[in-house]
């Protein structure tokens, strides 16, 4: 569960868009202790608007790698660079970048999920005698 629902986030950014208070202001108004969630709040509105999350976004390889490849050319900071692209959740870049400097472009490569199967026993069971 996020840390501030949609309807706060918009909250702020109306009540900054009217022009009633910086990032520092708002922040100590509405009980924030940093004034960071607030600036990137107020950058994700201008660029991409207020996004909300309902569903579990999947990226394909091709854009995952598109992306750690522009990261590591241009080597702006992971927010810039999730608002350039219309990610709303720059740790993934981070994660992107670190998986494929620890294990190249396979690492960026969709995963199999759950257990592994087991060995499956043989049908004659060992019996005593």
């Amino acid at each position: 569960m996020a840390k501030y629902n949609y309807e706060f986030k918009k909250k702020i950014v109306n009540v900054s868009m009217n022009g009633e208070g910086g990032k520092k202001f708002l922040a100590n108004k509405f009980g924030e202790k940093s004034s960071q969630d607030v600036m990137k709040w107020l950058n994700a509105y201008k660029s991409i608007g207020l996004m909300r999350s309902k569903k579990k976004e999947t990226y394909t390889f091709e854009f995952k790698l598109h992306v750690v490849e522009l990261y590591l050319k241009t080597e702006i900071s992971y927010q810039k660079l999730a608002l350039s692209v219309r990610m709303n959740n720059p740790p993934l870049i981070s994660k992107g970048v670190n998986d494929f400097r620890i294990g190249g472009p396979d690492a960026l490569r969709p995963k199999l999920k759950g257990r592994k199967k087991s060995l499956k026993l043989s049908k004659n069971p060992i019996t005593k005698e």
